[in-house]
């Protein structure tokens, strides 16, 4: 392909010379094929990291408003800036390091990323102001390559026809870790306080990196790694960079999109349930592991069928589809048993994403799956900056009508949100969606036409 053809090897960089080129190919030989259990390795360490992500969730709203000393209309509002600045870092910072990971490989990438999770959470611990907090998601951001570099590692080792399908895997250990997570993170902060299930997931981190420290094995062959470019190192520029490629453009867009609408489920989903069923930490924990166990079993088994089956194109306009239903239920709901009859149902929209990243990762070669993770990652947290603010804004607006919508001295809004309605947020995502679904079946025959003439390789 002509992306392979222009794109300079490691190695390349000094052609008058032998030393360069004796180096690569000492490297060469002594690389070894990753066993078949990588993908086992891969599996675990993103479900310890996603085990610990999902510890804090149930006690984040407590936390903000323990700190803050204000109500949940207002510290909705300041979890929404503390996740957009956590946002912004990854934004920023995932596309180099998915470029430093086509250039050294995986593992130190990913190892890397993992203790700065561990120190991350310590800091959240230990945060007695919303200034720490926000220094400590700055610095999580920063490093966040754990998933990007662990997808990267799966498109290493995966045929391009079996990408979707182990991309789906990875949705899977998600849907595990939200399992476990949000489990013990709801019970341990209702019997030893707020602050000690940032203390249980530093452990958790830190174990994750002594596992990975000894049992991930590097991924990508010497001959498939390439020289780091600024250029091609930034958030920006590696948007641009997708341009080259004219089926991944139109889905890397709709995949935005849906993402904005999509992260009002992380986002709003504890700062909801409490107000409009006045759940608290434990119901909230029980909630998102039922929401955990559907995932796990629509992404880890039911993708592996339906996506072969229908085809990564329909899966997505299937998966958009049923988010509109799914959206609007959540957002009128009065009782318990519609939130727990509806989430197995809205499982179904995991499919979006690994169809999504199949579809992409094979308009690309073998020596850029790095730096499309990087991309997709830069393409999510665009999304997870504007879609947790804008969602828990919104969802501050509408569970104090009439106020003010200030931050400090900052007035957005002078009248506030007309009614009282906590479920606003869920409605606005179903537009976005809506539009998302539009643009994917407007481009659908293009993204068929590029897959099959630009297929990925793995020389």
């Amino acid at each position: 392909m002509e992306g392979e053809q222009d794109q300079p090897k490691v190695g390349e960089a000094d052609k008058g010379g032998n030393r360069s080129t004796f180096i690569k190919t000492v490297a060469d030989q002594e690389f070894k094929k990753p066993r078949k259990n990588a993908f086992i390795f891969i599996f675990v360490t993103v479900l310890i990291s996603m085990t610990g992500f999902g510890v804090v969730i149930p006690v984040m709203p407590d936390l903000v408003m323990d700190i803050t000393g204000e109500g949940r209309a207002i510290a909705a509002r300041w979890g929404g800036i503390i996740t957009a600045s956590y946002a912004a870092m990854q934004f920023l910072f995932s596309p180099i390091l998915g470029a430093l990971s086509d250039r050294f490989g995986r593992r130190p990438v990913l190892l890397g990323s993992l203790a700065m999770y561990a120190f991350d959470f310590l800091l959240l611990a230990v945060a007695p102001t919303l200034g720490l907090l926000l220094i400590a998601r700055i610095l999580s951001g920063m490093f966040s390559a754990t998933v990007t570099t662990a997808n990267a590692c799966i498109a290493d080792i995966s045929p391009p026809e079996k990408r979707a399908a182990n991309f789906g895997a990875m949705g899977a250990a998600f849907g595990l870790g939200f399992i476990i997570g949000p489990l013990v993170g709801g019970i341990v902060g209702e019997l030893y306080g707020t602050r000690a299930p940032f203390f249980l997931v530093a452990c958790i981190g830190a174990a994750n990196f002594v596992y990975g420290f000894f049992f991930l094995p590097e991924t990508l062959a010497p001959k498939n790694r390439r020289i780091f470019e600024w250029k091609r190192a930034n958030a920006f520029g590696t948007l641009v960079q997708l341009g080259r490629y004219p089926a991944v453009l139109p889905i890397a867009i709709a995949f935005f999109i849906f993402s904005v609408g999509h992260w009002v489920l992380p986002s709003v989903w504890a700062y909801f349930v409490g107000e409009q069923f006045g759940w608290g930490p434990k119901e909230i924990a029980y909630s998102l592991a039922f929401v955990g166990l559907a995932a796990a079993i629509v992404q880890g088994g039911l993708s592996r069928i339906i996506i072969p089956k229908l085809g990564e194109v329909r899966s997505t306009i299937a998966s958009l589809s049923i988010a509109l239903i799914v959206m609007p239920i959540y957002a009128f709901a009065t009782k318990d048993w519609m939130i727990y009859a509806t989430i197995p149902f809205g499982a179904l929209v995991g499919l979006a994403t690994p169809a999504i990243q199949g579809m992409m990762s094979r308009a690309l070669p073998a020596n850029e799956q790095g730096e499309l993770q990087g991309a997709i990652a830069s393409v999510n947290g665009l999304s997870m900056i504007i879609g947790p603010f804008v969602m828990t804004l919104t969802f501050s607006a509408f569970t104090a009508p009439n106020t003010p919508i200030a931050f400090g001295d900052i007035i957005i809004n002078r009248s506030g949100a007309p009614i009282y309605f906590p479920g606003a947020p869920f409605i606005l995502a179903a537009a976005l969606i809506a539009v998302s679904l539009f643009v994917f079946a407007q481009s659908a025959k293009m993204i068929v036409k590029e897959s099959h003439s630009s297929p990925s390789t793995s020389e």
